[in-house]
This record gives C-alpha cells, sequence and structure tokens, in this order.
C-alpha cells in the first residue's frame, strides 16, 4: 500500500487506461475485415495488434499514425489479405473516435481536484487531442511519443516528463494499465505506480505484451483510484 496524500502530482497512460483502446481497436478493425471475409477471434487480434505494435515502436521512431498503418498491413498478411490506401487511412485516424472509459472523465475531474494532471502517451499530438477532450481536458501536462521520437517502454519518455513537470520524483505517481509500457520503466525509475487493470477477469494481456512487474497498488478502474484518494467522481 501507499500513502496517496504523499504525491502532488498524478502521471497517466492514456489508451488502455483513460481511452478503452481495445474496444476503438476492434470497432476501427471489423468493417475492414468484413470487407476481406477475413476473420479472427478478437482476442487473438488484440495479441497480433500488440506484437506487431511493440515491434515496430520498438525500431527507428514512426509517427503513431504510419505505426498503426502498418500494423494493418502485418495483420493482413497474416489474414490473407491487403488493406487499401483508404482502409489503412481510416484505421490510422479511428483513434480520434476511440471511447473513453465511462469512469475516466469524472474520475479526472475528483483526481484534478487534489492533484496536478500529466500525460506520458505513445501517440501523435493530433491524435491525442480529440481524446484529450473526451476527457474533459484536465492535464496540465502532455508528453507524447512525437515530442520524444521514442515510445514506452523507453525511458526517454519518461525523463521528458521530469523535465517538463519539474517536481521532484517522490511527488509523482504513475497511473497506467499496461505494465510492460508504463509500470515496468516507471519503477525503473524510481516512481511509485498504480496499476489500473482494466482487464481484470480476462485471460492473457490482450493488445499489451505480458510483464512481470509489480505495481505498488492496484486498482480496477479509475473510479476505485479517486475514492482511494478520498475525491469523489460522479
Amino acid at each position: 500500500m501507499i500513502d496517496l496524500s504523499a504525491f502532488e502530482v498524478l502521471t497517466f497512460d492514456c489508451y488502455g487506461t483513460l481511452i478503452d483502446w481495445e474496444t476503438g481497436l476492434l470497432d476501427a478493425l471489423r468493417p475492414i475485415l468484413a470487407a476481406h471475409a477475413a476473420d479472427a477471434d478478437p482476442e487473438a487480434l488484440l495479441v497480433r495488434f500488440g506484437a506487431l505494435e511493440t515491434e515496430l515502436e520498438a525500431g527507428p521512431y514512426l509517427p503513431y499514425r504510419a505505426i498503426l498503418g502498418r500494423v494493418l498491413l502485418g495483420m493482413g498478411a497474416e489474414l490473407g489479405f491487403k488493406p487499401s490506401v483508404e482502409e489503412i487511412a481510416a484505421f490510422a485516424g479511428s483513434m480520434r473516435d476511440w471511447p473513453a472509459f465511462p469512469d475516466s472523465r469524472a474520475a479526472l475531474a475528483a483526481l484534478r481536484t487534489r492533484y496536478r494532471l500529466g500525460v506520458v502517451s505513445n501517440v501523435d499530438d493530433d491524435l491525442f487531442a480529440p481524446s484529450a477532450l473526451k476527457l474533459g481536458g484536465p492535464f496540465d501536462w502532455v508528453v507524447t511519443a512525437q515530442q520524444v521520437r521514442a515510445y514506452k517502454p523507453s525511458l526517454e519518455n519518461f525523463r521528458r516528463a521530469f523535465d517538463t513537470i519539474g517536481v521532484p520524483r517522490a511527488k509523482i505517481l504513475h497511473v497506467a494499465q499496461s505494465l510492460f509500457h508504463d509500470i515496468e520503466p516507471a519503477r525503473q525509475l524510481g516512481l511509485a505506480t498504480v496499476w489500473v487493470n482494466r482487464r481484470k477477469g480476462k485471460a492473457g494481456a490482450g493488445a499489451t505484451p505480458a510483464s512481470l512487474a509489480v505495481p505498488d497498488l492496484e486498482v480496477p478502474d479509475l473510479a476505485t483510484l479517486a475514492a482511494r484518494a478520498g475525491v469523489t467522481s460522479s
């Protein structure tokens, strides 16, 4: 257990933590698969997405739009079809429509009454902007992969956040769904962490690679974190 009153800043991963990226991904993939008469189990699609995305993000920097396009090409090759230029563009732009988790906006507003909030996200600036609006625009700081030209679990994204926020690490609590992308590198840098286990009750790690990282606190959703911090979300 950790003392939530000891922190001044909460930093968040966005996609998977605040925005329901697995629902968004599957909703964007379904019409493309249907157009090519391709069929796959949803959980298997998420696992393949995660593997392809991780491989691309570990290579030379590409904008996240390009990552999404290449992931779709890779999934198409595995399922026996080649997506069109229009389908690639639609899939890459679909992030604008990915829904927020039902509790995210209210919980962030509640947490903002006690903490300053930041985001450290593996995304392009223009793709994040519509998501920020869905969440109520609560963030004092936004650090994106585009700004750093690197993707978590790179430590550079967190180091940029430290420089941007300018608060001692002991006063920052990082909150995220992905053990691989967030909890593991944050702990390497000495940050306290909260794992928002959005996949609780589901088998496997979904669209995020598995990790043995151990958080300081696990919660099933953001509303629970707000309640533990003693602020009310509605």
